[in-house]
C-alpha cells in the first residue's frame, strides 16, 4: 500500500495557488473579485458630534402629526423618506412635514424590491416619486432610500444617474417589530448612537411616538447636534468604506 505524503512546502504552494484563483488582474492592478461592489451611504465619518434622524413613510399615517409636534418641541430637523403612493394618499401630511421644516426625500413610488427591476423600471420609480414630492413641496428630492434596504450596483448607478445619493442607516430602532416597546427602542438607539450616524424610524410604528422624546432628550444631553442627512453627507470628493461609512478622500 502506498501513502501520499504532503510536505509543509507543498501545502503552502497549494494555498498560494488557491488565493491566486480568487484574485484576478485588471490591466496592471490586482483586485479581489468583489471590490467593484457599490455601496450606499450608511453613515458619515465626521469631526463634529452630529447625528441624523430619519423616518420611512410607506403605509399608515396615524402618528405623523404627533411626530411633527415632538420634533418641534425638541427643535430637531428630520428627514422623511416617503413612497409616492403615500404622497398620493396623504398629500396634506407631506405639506405639513415640509411646512414644519423637515426634508422630504424619495423612498420609491410603489415600494418594490428595486434590485429586481430593470433600469427603466427603476428610473420610473425614482422619477414618479420625485415628481409627486415636488408637486406638493416645490422641492425635488436629492436622496433615495431603497425599500427593504434592498440594493445592487445597478440600483446605485441608476440613482447616481439621476444625480441623487443612495442612503441606508447605521442605527436601526427596530420600532417596527411586534415585540418592540418604547423602552427597547430608546435603549437600542441611544446605545448605538455615534457621530455621523443615521437613525431609522418609521412614521407609523406603534411605539415610536412614546420613545422619541426620551431619545431626543438623551442624545441632546450627550452633546449631539441634529442635522438633515443631506447636510451630513459629502457631495463630492468622497469614498465609501467597506462598512458603508462615507468619508473624505485622502488628501482632500
Amino acid at each position: 500500500m502506498k501513502f501520499l505524503i504532503i510536505t509543509k512546502k507543498q501545502i503552502t504552494v497549494f494555498i498560494c495557488v488557491l488565493l491566486a484563483a480568487v484574485v484576478f488582474t485588471v490591466g496592471s492592478v490586482s483586485v479581489f473579485a468583489n471590490t467593484d461592489k457599490k455601496l450606499p451611504i450608511y453613515c458619515v465619518e465626521c469631526e463634529k458630534k452630529q447625528i441624523a434622524i430619519s423616518f420611512d413613510a410607506a403605509w399608515g399615517n396615524d402618528d405623523t402629526e404627533t411626530l411633527i409636534e415632538i420634533l418641534k418641541e425638541y427643535d430637531v430637523p428630520a428627514t422623511f423618506f416617503v413612497v409616492g403612493a403615500w404622497v398620493d394618499k396623504y398629500p396634506e401630511s407631506v405639506k405639513q412635514l415640509h411646512d414644519a421644516g423637515h426634508q422630504i426625500q424619495n423612498h420609491s413610488n410603489t415600494h418594490p424590491y428595486m434590485s429586481t427591476l430593470s433600469t427603466t423600471q427603476m428610473t420610473n420609480e425614482l422619477d414618479a416619486c420625485n415628481k409627486k414630492i415636488e408637486d406638493v413641496t416645490g422641492v425635488c428630492p436629492t436622496l433615495f432610500r431603497p425599500p427593504y434596504g434592498d440594493y445592487s450596483n445597478s440600483v446605485i448607478e441608476t440613482v447616481e444617474a439621476g444625480k441623487m445619493y443612495t442612503i441606508q442607516w447605521s442605527i436601526d430602532s427596530l420600532d417596527w417589530k411586534e415585540n418592540a416597546t418604547p423602552e427597547s427602542i430608546c435603549e437600542r438607539v441611544i446605545s448605538k448612537a455615534h457621530p455621523g450616524g443615521i437613525v431609522l424610524f418609521h412614521n407609523d410604528a406603534d411605539h415610536t411616538p412614546a420613545a422619541l422624546p426620551n431619545i431626543l432628550k438623551c442624545l441632546k444631553d450627550e452633546g449631539y447636534e441634529f442635522v438633515f442627512i443631506e447636510d451630513l453627507i459629502y457631495k463630492e470628493n468622497y469614498e465609501i468604506k467597506h462598512d458603508g461609512t462615507q468619508c473624505k478622500k485622502d488628501g482632500e
